[in-house]
């Protein structure tokens, strides 16, 4: 896969980033770089290899999946300007 200039151009324009004419040839190439790399990528041999979380064997550790309110609602409020019945209390911005 090759970028072109108007690709280049329509990357930059999807971005948000103001590109000048005279970079476009230098983000095409760098573009390509890019890409060829990936497409090295492609040609490794990964038949057999289970994916991993890390690069060392482990086991993740897992805790139960339950749903509570973290019986901390006091400490999280306990900073805040204004607070009620452990609730944030915000100043009315729109009338």
């Amino acid at each position: 896969m090759s970028v072109d200039a108007a690709t280049v151009k329509r990357i930059a324009r999807l971005a948000r980033i103001a590109v000048t004419e005279e970079d476009v040839p230098h983000l095409q190439g760098e573009l390509n770089a890019i890409l060829d790399f990936v497409a090295q990528l492609d040609e490794v041999d990964v038949d057999g290899i289970e994916p991993m979380t890390s690069v060392t064997p482990m086991v993740m550790k897992k805790r139960q999946d339950v749903v509570t309110d973290g019986n901390i609602a006091e400490k999280i409020v306990a900073n805040a300007p204004a607070s009620e019945d452990n609730y944030f209390l915000v100043p009315k911005v729109v009338d």
